[in-house]
């Protein structure tokens, strides 16, 4: 017996094949010397409730499609919501090398493209329960459960549950023969708690601030955060925020973790180690980068412990792919090995001015409106042997901290500061008091020079940020940074 949806997504594959030889063609024979076609198809589900009232209830359909051209050694790009006229192909192929030759008059260096063998084939990212086929009703009738519970808290001021689910099909065609079909599905959910009290105002949020955790999968992703589950906590934690002390400015040790420790990787490593941002491709907008090109193989990132990894091939992770927007299969690399910088993120044109031999996979267009730019992929600080407990232990005089509250680094993504929801102090190897507002800061090589121990694979999570920006225009790419808790030596903190 056929199955048939992947008889549905063969006839689709077809259809789009044949639009897109007509902008291949048209291209060709225009003179680029490369020529790609994306078509995408990209559904959104979003959900909120807000102190007993639905705050937000949104679906968004569309599909597009990108042709991008090389000509003389500069880019092209044009792109339109998708019909089935072939003309329109040929007419946005037309328009791309418009571009591409008017931008070879002004460009410096041409762009030249690491070699990549063809590819062919489909990826399909797992899933158990589609959230696109479910009623809202059955949705929102968990929303609301948890923000029962939440609305009972004493000296409310608000709360926020959400749930948020997101479907990208992708097909990608070339003037070098790449054939390459996807099917991504991620799914999110989480809530926050904000109570006030004599002017004191705290938030307490879980599985993660901001609009909580998100992973690769369908709806058992919401169902497996058993969010209901950790309303008392998160209200009693809030509680104990309003009457917590400041936390005090020193030099403590700390042990960090969760989606505090993902931040901390996604600004102080992801960030600095987009190539094109190490070449000042983004100086106008978000800065530089540290870690210039001389450092490869030499520059001490961090401790001998410090294993950081990029892995667009990991389970769960929202920034999981087969293929990305060059075709360039996913890959696994170390960023730095034992605390020695290894390799930034590039696309085939920067891989190029690196001198590698081929890009990593990390080139990623957000939908089919835009032209894809090197993302941060998947980037994880890997496990170490001991245990949170066994970390704390070790620390005399120091603090936990827990979920991110705001953050602000330089543009060179050396100097960073950022705030936590909560902290505990630790006394002499145990959790004691919960201070609030606690703010650490410090110079990223210094920081990660600083960890010398990391809690093992049983409490290492992949932790989803699916708002990164980056761009002109600003396209959102989604990521997720895996970690368990580590600890930190004589960290500066700022007194709340």
């Amino acid at each position: 017996m056929k199955d048939p949806v992947t008889e549905a997504s063969s006839a689709e594959t077809e259809r789009f094949e044949a639009l897109a030889n007509v902008a291949l063609e048209r291209a060709r024979s225009a003179g680029a010397s490369h020529a790609d076609v994306r078509v995408v198809s990209t559904e959104t589900r979003e959900l909120a409730v807000r102190k007993s009232q639905v705050s937000r209830c949104s679906r968004d359909e569309s599909l597009g499609v990108a042709v991008r051209v090389l000509v003389e050694g500069a880019w092209g790009f044009a792109a339109a919501p998708l019909s089935g006229d072939a003309e329109l192909l040929g007419r946005l192929a037309d328009r791309a090398v418009g571009e591409a030759r008017a931008g070879a008059r002004h460009r410096a260096a041409k762009a030249v493209l690491a070699p990549l063998p063809a590819q062919r084939g489909r990826f399909v990212s797992p899933r158990e329960e589609d959230p696109f086929a479910m009623g809202l009703e059955e949705q929102f009738d968990l929303l609301f459960e948890v923000d029962r519970e939440l609305v009972r808290a004493k000296d409310l001021a608000t709360t926020s549950t959400q749930m948020s689910f997101a479907r990208e099909r992708q097909w990608q065609f070339t003037s070098e023969g790449h054939l390459v079909e996807q099917d991504l599905l991620r799914s999110g959910a989480g809530f926050a708690l904000t109570l006030a009290r004599d002017g004191i105002v705290q938030t307490r949020s879980y599985p993660a601030s901001f609009g909580g955790q998100y992973l690769q999968g369908g709806f058992e992703v919401v169902r497996g955060m058993r969010l209901r589950d950790h309303v008392a906590r998160v209200q009693e934690e809030a509680s104990e925020l309003l009457r917590a002390a400041p936390c005090p400015g020193g030099r403590f040790d700390m042990v960090v973790g969760g989606s505090q420790l993902a931040l901390q990787i996604h600004e102080s490593v992801g960030h600095p180690n987009e190539f094109d941002r190490v070449l000042g491709f983004e100086a106008d907008l978000a800065g530089q980068s540290f870690v210039t090109p001389e450092k490869r193989n030499r520059f001490v990132y961090g401790a001998p412990i410090v294993d950081l990894v990029a892995d667009s091939t990991l389970a769960g992770g929202i920034g999981t792919f087969g293929w990305d927007d060059d075709a360039v299969p996913g890959q696994r690399f170390h960023v730095v090995e034992q605390g020695v910088h290894r390799n930034w993120f590039t696309n085939r044109e920067f891989a190029t001015r690196l001198g590698d031999g081929a890009s990593n996979g990390t080139n990623r267009a957000e939908g089919w409106r835009y032209p894809p730019q090197i993302r941060i992929p998947n980037l994880s600080l890997m496990w170490g042997s001991s245990t949170r407990d066994e970390l704390i232990a070790g620390i005399d005089d120091g603090f936990l901290l827990d979920g991110v509250k705001t953050w602000s680094i330089d543009e060179l993504r050396l100097n960073f500061q950022f705030t936590s929801e909560i902290a505990w102090r630790i006394r002499a190897g145990r959790v004691a008091e919960v201070v609030r507002n606690p703010t650490y800061q410090g110079v990223t090589p210094e920081f990660w020079s600083s960890c010398d121990g990391i809690a093992g694979r049983e409490e290492w999570a992949a932790w989803g940020v699916p708002n990164c920006g980056k761009g002109q225009p600003m396209q959102v790419a989604e990521m997720s940074h895996g970690c368990a808790p580590a600890r930190f030596r004589g960290v500066t903190f700022l007194q709340a």
